[in-house]
Order: C-alpha cells, then structure tokens, then sequence
C-alpha cells in the first residue's frame, strides 16, 4: 500500500520565521506535536524541516530562551527526512528506522508536501491488519464446527 494513501492531508505548517511561541500556539489550536516548516512557491509547500513539541522542551523551555526572539528556522535539525507518497508502508517504517523519526513529511515527485505520516498512523494501520487475521482465523474455525459436526 502505498504511504500517500493512509498519510494525513491536512497537514498544520509553519514558515522559517515563524516564532516559536507562535508553533507552539499552532501545536495548541490543532492539537498536534508536531509542525511541518515549509517554503512556499505559487500556493506549493516544499518542506525544509520539521519542529516538534520536544525541540520545544529542549530547545527554548530547558534554556529558558525568550519564546518570542526565536524562530523554528533557528531550532529545526536542517536535514529534512521525507518520503514520497508512491513509497510502500513497509519501506516508511524501514526508512524512520534508519533514520530514528517518528514523523515523515509525505512528498510528491517534485517534492512538495502533500501530507504527513507518523508512527502512530502505521500501528493503526498495523493494528488493523492484525485484527483482519485474527477475523480470518475466527471465520475458519466457525466454518470448520459447523461443515465437521
């Protein structure tokens, strides 16, 4: 299954100035941990980074750095992890291993964001799939008591 199909759309996206007292209030309001820090070109987002509720913790609050003079351009990890949305499920979770992310940027060809996979959306997903097996299994073993009495 390809990652473009189970990513989440609507993805809450900050620019490199925004202050990091604003993501925070944008994690708030869309009650997420995370923000996706994007450049834009002709209504397109082309995501640079990602900024999370612990870069907040560990990056602005532990210091006590002024929320306000600082921006996520100043605090995201410059190297980007993102993956492209004709990518496999099993590939995803290979990739955020190797990469140890829990949260990837979901890109098009071109790389422009089209949604935003994490961690949580896999075991969903996986939890899923489990209980379609043990569905399968239960079926079974119903079918087989009733055809061998």
């Amino acid at each position: 299954m390809p990652i473009g199909e189970i990513c989440t759309r609507e993805v809450v996206v900050a620019s490199r100035d925004t202050s990091v007292l604003e993501a925070a209030q944008l994690m708030r309001q869309h009650h997420v941990g995370a923000l996706v820090v994007a450049d834009a070109t002709d209504g397109k987002r082309k995501p640079v980074g990602l900024i999370t509720d612990r870069d907040l913790v560990v990056e602005v609050m532990a210091p006590q750095v002024n929320p306000t003079s600082i921006t996520v351009g100043d605090i995201m990890l410059q190297e980007l992890s993102s993956i492209q949305e004709n990518s496999g499920v099993f590939e995803a979770v290979q990739f955020m291993r190797a990469k140890g992310v829990r949260r990837l940027p979901v890109v098009d060809k071109q790389g422009w964001l089209i949604g935003i996979v994490s961690m949580d959306d896999l075991l969903a997903l996986l939890a899923e799939e489990m209980n379609e097996m043990a569905g399968v299994i239960s079926h079974e073993q119903s079918k087989e008591t009733h055809t061998r009495h």
